[in-house]
């Protein structure tokens, strides 16, 4: 380990050495992430998983940019042109980008016009005119004329090529340049003459300018696109007068030389053509990748609050898949996530036999006592919402339903693992089955589906695709361990992501239930072929058994805690029957924790733990958030008026506001101003993806059919 790293990681993230020690040791050993957060809090004071990737991944950047570092020092030295400045600059360098644009000019394939003149002997003659003298002899240019350089413009030429060179490499001036662009420079977007923008996409950028500083991560993606389809041309605009007059006085403190306008003409052409392009480069290539880590944050916090949707258990649910010419497929599914039936109804447009359709719904609805319908969000799915309520109203049936983000159900219904499912069944039909599911049980459904294909984020499709996907799984696998996984009913989907388990051993689990029967215990679970001793230890707390043997294999307290656990009940006079119960709950309320943990003799972490599963054997992590709301009638943008309160689910959180289902055609937009009375930093300070939110309509347009909503009341 390096401790210099780790000290840095530990003033940034403002912990102790001693917490990022205990990770990185652990995580060497061959820990996961979820279980090193779960289980061993004693020794990283608690850390939660967020908190040790940021350690991991800080770690490891820190260790490839110390050796990047190192190889760039070396190359350069071996070209002969390593000096100290070059050194300090390097070993300043916080960011792998920053030590690449020091490197570049060494690593040039072609030669630069400063490395030519060099090869043609003309650096004393650039030493010479640096140093401003007062007077010089008449041949001073004329004695480097050779077969490579043959007149005296020529000698001056290359001389000033060495000395434009110097300035863009220059350390002092970089820093000025760049802070100059960075800190009080505009980003200035013009329209390209032969762009083609047919929708105007981008019209906000034909003609656009704001300050470096303030511009926010969506507009700098929206930029960024903008010019890689062609649109827009960008650059940073700055004050180029005042950083020329500031190195005119730094390099040339004997202006009346006669060779300084040579000087002044060659630090004009190294800032112009050399270093402002470059530093240019470097403030738009961290704005690109801020913006993109920015966008990453946004779609992995709403992909975790997706998955973390409670599940609408013990509910009968109808799936109900929207389209217009090939008819909504449906799908009844049991409170296990059982297929029951499926359909398909055509109430829209073209074939409009709404009678017929009603007859078919109402049908289902009563054969099956549907508690609630879950209509995907996709295309007709607002004409649904209406036929869906109408058939309700007219009927007088005890039935709710929901909108449900159907992203990515096409996708899944295509897949390998959806045909495996359901052989016997078309596309759309498992499409309407995967959209009840997703309101049954949302993270077993999407855990299905490439994450990236779960439409909540903003600009995914314009970051690097590995970077997002290594971010995704981890939310993914997070989302999985925090809830746990019912070792015999989960698919081998939703058992590889738990900490410890890979696919051939999520596999091999659902292999030996299908041979042996259920499993009946954690200790059951060594048996499965290719879970060893490490594997075991990571899987076995996040593992559950509903009705085993040992009762204390239904909850999150690990099997290595088990003598603890019941040392535990035993002090606290219960019996494992006990937990869940008023009793339990009564007996830890009343005891002393701090006499207990003595008692015990274990740390406060897993006694907290282990209470906490004794009061609440069965606690789901998802019941803490907003259940979905149920409607059984549809609203219209005439029912509105500005100023009404309304309730409605966050169904997407992005940098400039988020976007609420209120039960319109369109989700509403609730803009970031509209948030707070004071400042926030960002929409997800206040609202996450699924929450159910009261806001206020601030603004109808009957003409695009949309409404723009407040938190505040208007």
């Amino acid at each position: 380990m390096n401790n210099e790293i780790i000290a840095q990681i530990a003033k940034e993230l403002k912990i102790k050495n001693t917490q990022i020690e205990a990770v990185l040791s652990m995580l060497e050993e061959g820990s996961t992430v979820p279980f090193i957060a779960r289980y061993r809090k004693e020794r990283t004071g608690g850390l939660d998983e967020e908190q040790i990737r940021v350690i991991q991944e800080q770690y490891e950047y820190q260790v490839n940019l110390a050796k990047r570092k190192e190889e760039v020092l070396a190359r350069i030295e071996t070209l002969g042109r390593l000096t100290e400045d070059i050194v300090k600059q390097v070993n300043e360098c916080t960011k792998l980008v920053q030590v690449e644009e020091i490197y570049r000019p060494y690593k040039q394939k072609k030669k630069t016009r400063a490395s030519i003149a060099i090869e043609n002997g003309l650096q004393p003659l650039a030493d010479f005119l640096l140093t401003l003298p007062k007077y010089f002899k008449d041949d001073v240019f004329t004695s480097y004329i050779n077969d490579k350089v043959t007149s005296e413009e020529e000698v001056i030429s290359q001389a000033k090529d060495i000395i434009a060179e110097k300035v863009s490499n220059d350390s002092k001036i970089r820093d000025k340049v760049y802070d100059s662009m960075m800190n009080y420079g505009r980003i200035h977007t013009t329209l390209k003459k032969d762009a083609q923008d047919e929708k105007n996409t981008y019209e906000k950028y034909y003609d656009y300018s704001e300050k470096v500083t303030t511009l926010a991560n969506h507009r700098i993606m929206a930029i960024d696109r903008a010019e890689n389809e062609k649109v827009v041309s960008v650059k940073v605009e700055f004050d180029e007068e005042y950083l020329l007059n500031w190195v005119v006085r730094r390099m040339i403190r004997f202006p009346n030389s006669p060779v300084a306008p040579y000087v002044q003409e060659a630090i004009e052409d190294g800032l112009k053509r050399l270093l402002y392009p470059s530093v240019e480069r470097m403030i738009r290539s961290e704005l690109s990748e801020k913006a993109q880590n920015g966008s990453i944050e946004v779609f992995s916090m709403n992909l975790e609050k997706l998955l973390l949707q409670p599940p609408l258990k013990e509910k009968t649910i109808l799936g109900f898949d929207p389209a217009f010419r090939t008819g909504c497929k449906l799908a009844v599914i049991d409170a296990s996530g059982k297929k029951l039936c499926v359909d398909v109804i055509y109430p829209h447009q073209p074939n409009a036999k709404v009678r017929e359709s009603k007859i078919k719904l109402v049908k289902l609805v009563k054969d099956y006592k549907v508690d609630v319908i879950a209509i995907g969000n996709g295309t007709a799915s607002r004409e649904s919402e209406a036929f869906v309520a109408q058939t309700i109203q007219e009927n007088n049936l005890n039935v709710k339903y929901t909108i449900v983000n159907e992203a990515g159900a096409s996708v899944y219904s295509a897949s390998k693992l959806a045909i495996e499912e359901f052989p016997d069944l078309h596309v759309e039909q498992r499409s309407a089955i995967s959209i009840a599911r997703r309101l049954s049980d949302p993270l077993s459904e999407l855990i299905k589906i490439d994450p990236q294909s779960i439409g909540v984020g903003q600009y995914q499709h314009d970051v690097p695709t590995a970077k997002l996907k290594e971010r995704l799984d981890f939310v993914v696998e997070k989302a999985v361990n925090l809830v746990g996984v019912n070792v015999n009913t989960a698919s081998v989907s939703l058992l590889k992501n738990v900490a410890g388990l890979t696919n051939t051993t999520a596999a091999n689990i659902v292999k030996y239930r299908e041979e042996n029967g259920k499993i009946m215990s954690r200790a059951e679970i060594k048996k499965v072929p290719k879970i060893g001793p490490k594997a075991f230890e990571q899987a076995a707390g996040f593992l559950r058994i509903e009705d085993g043997r040992e009762l204390l294999d239904r909850t999150s307290i690990h099997p290595e805690s088990y003598p603890v656990a019941k040392l535990i009940l035993k002090a606290l006079l219960l019996d494992k029957k006990d937990m869940g119960t008023q009793k339990a709950k009564e007996a830890i309320a009343g005891c002393d924790r701090n006499v207990l943990e003595k008692e015990v003799g274990c740390d406060k972490y897993t006694l907290n733990d282990i209470l906490d599963s004794i009061g609440q054997p069965l606690r789901d992590y998802r019941d803490q958030n907003d259940a979905p709301v149920l409607r059984s009638d549809v609203l219209e943008l005439e029912d509105l008026h500005v100023g009404d309160e309304l309730e409605g689910t966050v169904r997407n959180v992005v940098d400039f506001g988020a976007f609420v289902d209120i039960g319109l055609h369109e989700d509403g937009l609730v803009h970031i101003s509209k948030m707070s009375k004071g400042r926030i930093h960002h929409p997800s300070d206040l609202v996450s993806v699924g929450d159910v939110i009261k806001v206020f309509v601030y603004k109808i347009d009957k003409e695009k059919q949309k409404v723009q909503l407040s938190l505040l009341p208007c």
